[in-house]
């Protein structure tokens, strides 16, 4: 399946300031229950796709503090 995300909206976490921020699509991840994310420094870039619910443990990890590594 092709997805292609019409309207991108940047991460919460990301700063406004530029640095790493990163986007993903919710109206693309609703109709197709993939979440597309790219670098949105380079929107012409490559796109990474997760399935919903292993991208929603994903940020619920990230948001415990689960990921990160001493």
């Amino acid at each position: 399946m092709t997805i292609v995300p019409t309207q991108w909206v940047k991460s919460s976490y990301s700063s406004p300031e530029g640095g790493n921020c990163l986007e993903w699509s919710p109206a693309a991840a609703v109709a197709a229950g993939v979440v597309p994310v790219r670098d949105s420094k380079v929107a012409e870039g490559p796109v990474l796709a997760f399935p919903a619910a292993a991208f929603a443990a994903f940020v619920t990890r990230v948001k415990t503090g689960a990921l990160v590594t001493r």
